[in-house]
Parts: C-alpha cells; structure tokens; sequence
C-alpha cells in the first residue's frame, strides 16, 4: 500500500470488537481516488459535490461488483440478498 501525504490510518474497532486500520485520505470536490491497480483499477471514487455538511460521491465499478450503503450492506448480511429489492430510503423527517 502506498500511503501519500495528507493521509491517515486510524485505529478503529468494528461490531465484534476488532481493531482495525481505516485508512483516511482527504480529496477536494471532483477529486477522484484510485481502487486497485492504477493501470487497470477495480473502481473510482469521486467526490462529486460538498454542500455543507452533505457529500456527494460518484462510484464507478463494474457491474458485477456489489456496491451497498453500509446500513444495506448490514441488512442483507443479517437477513439474505432477498431483502435487496424490499429496502426503501429513509424519510427525512
């Protein structure tokens, strides 16, 4: 792993007590970072917008790679793939 200036790892730990590294890099809006091998990445993320609290990220993998929200991607660990299709947004009340 290359580690540049500017980024961080912080030690965390996750639902089952285990430590972990996160690693944390800061990017400006329309900045991108890398997923996998630059000359043939596995993805792209991109920061799209920040308007005030609010970030806007463009995702872009293959199809064929699952990409969740981490409060979907808990949902169907916890209760199958079937659940997928019956997940609705929030409302913002």
């Amino acid at each position: 792993m290359v580690v540049r200036a500017g980024c961080a790892r912080v030690l965390y730990r996750n639902e089952r007590q285990e430590v972990r590294i996160m690693l944390v890099i800061t990017r400006r809006e329309g900045e991108e970072v890398v997923i996998g091998d630059p000359a043939h990445p596995i993805g792209i993320v991109r920061i799209a917008s920040i308007k005030g609290d609010r970030v806007r990220i463009a995702l872009d993998f293959p199809r064929d790679i699952p990409v969740h929200r981490s409060e979907v991607a808990n949902q169907i660990a916890t209760e199958g793939p079937s659940i997928a299709g019956k997940i609705r947004p929030a409302s913002n009340k």
